[in-house]
């Protein structure tokens, strides 16, 4: 029940954040749009024992964090539930891969720096998704979704998942706190009434779709989601998207962290 309620509540929390009125709030959403799209290109590209390459890459969500005034704390909570899945998805490399490797005088299993470098990779994409809907809103994605021509009716049903799901999650624990209030001093739901659950789950679902539809329609609703005006590109917009992007090219040709240590150590010399 309360993962629930964290779940809505952090949704909702994204839509107030998406109202803010910064520098990085007020950047064109097809822009950020794209400087998200060529910064999850970039990360992806590196080889699967890269680590030092994908450091550099922390300062795009330090920088947006910074500029948009963005609490660090509840977008870190959602990172953290995301975590077990990454986690899970890179914890078999060190069974299967035993190959080993020195690193500063140390015999490291390749399967543990394959392990770090997709944590570090899952961990840097999910922070900067979470952090284009905190800064654009979903409204404002799916019109720059509309701008590069994506069909309008994946991102009909991207809009309304979106924002439909909380109303999933409302019934969801609406049925929770009835069953909690009927079986008191019992902890979560019985197996044997997971099937019935599941089944009232669906037709509420299906009854709560039907209402909101009707509502839509006397609203007007033919087909067409209006997601408002959006005011045309502008040179900053541009020059936000070049300074990204050259960023993004220069640190996947050069290490820095290398080249930075190798610089220094010369000078030591």
């Amino acid at each position: 029940m309360a993962n629930m309620i964290n779940s809505l509540s952090n949704m909702r929390l994204l839509d107030d954040l998406a109202r803010k009125e910064t520098f990085i709030h007020r950047i064109h959403p097809l822009i950020k749009l794209l400087t998200t799209v060529a910064y999850l290109t970039v990360v992806v590209s590196f080889e699967r024992y890269e680590i030092s390459g994908l450091l550099p890459f922390i300062f795009y969500p330090i920088l947006i964090f910074a500029f948009s005034e963005i609490p660090v704390a509840p977008i870190l909570k959602m990172i953290l539930l995301i975590e077990p899945l990454i986690i899970g998805i890179g914890i078999l490399n060190p069974l299967f891969d035993h190959s080993k490797v020195v690193l500063g005088g140390i015999a490291v299993s390749r399967g543990w720096i394959t392990f770090l470098s997709i944590f570090i990779k899952c961990s840097l994409t999910v922070t900067a998704s979470i952090l284009l809907i905190a800064t654009t809103g979903m409204d404002r994605l799916a019109a720059a979704l509309r701008m590069l021509k994506i069909p309008k009716i994946f991102v009909l049903q991207l809009l309304l998942t979106y924002r439909y799901i909380s109303v999933l999650i409302e019934e969801v624990s609406r049925m929770m706190r009835a069953y909690s209030l009927r079986a008191p001093g019992q902890k979560g739901i019985k197996w044997s009434v997971w099937g019935s659950f599941a089944g009232q789950i669906l037709l509420r679902t299906f009854e709560r779709a039907e209402r909101v539809y009707q509502a839509m329609s006397l609203r007007g609703f033919t087909g067409e989601y209006h997601t408002g005006d959006i005011s045309k590109l502008s040179f900053k917009d541009l020059t936000y998207f070049a300074a990204w992007c050259l960023f993004f090219v220069i640190a996947r040709i050069y290490n820095i962290p290398v080249w930075i240590g190798s610089l220094f150590t010369g000078v030591i010399r």
